[in-house]
């Protein structure tokens, strides 16, 4: 574990990381845009699944990483990704309720 944490701190492992952070969102925004209006409800549970692990990822953050920086910024983690796995649930659960109403008669 300590070897991954001592490659973030080298200016190559920073760049690695800058790299691959840059790559996912572009790649995150071109697969989004390309998707149906029909799977956004499917694609959105698949989002809040990822940050579920996320959440887990940054909670063995904070407890394996010593230092205020690493802990201030894995709770942070922990509160944006909770932010987001909320959030979705909520746009999910309106979107299925839209989508029940029609089914019934409009209600």
């Amino acid at each position: 574990m300590s070897d991954v944490i001592g490659l973030f701190m080298t200016l190559e492992g920073f760049i690695l990381s800058l790299t691959v952070f840059a790559l996912a969102i572009f790649l995150g925004f071109e697969l989004i845009s390309k998707v149906p209006a029909t799977l956004h409800t499917p694609l959105m549970s698949g989002a809040n699944a990822i940050s579920g692990i996320s959440i887990v990822g940054a909670l063995l953050a904070a407890n394996y990483v010593e230092g205020n920086t690493a802990t201030i910024l894995a709770f942070l983690a922990i509160i944006l990704a909770t932010i987001n796995v909320v959030g979705g649930f909520m746009v999910t659960n309106n979107m299925l309720q839209m989508i029940r109403g029609k089914k019934r008669g409009g209600k």
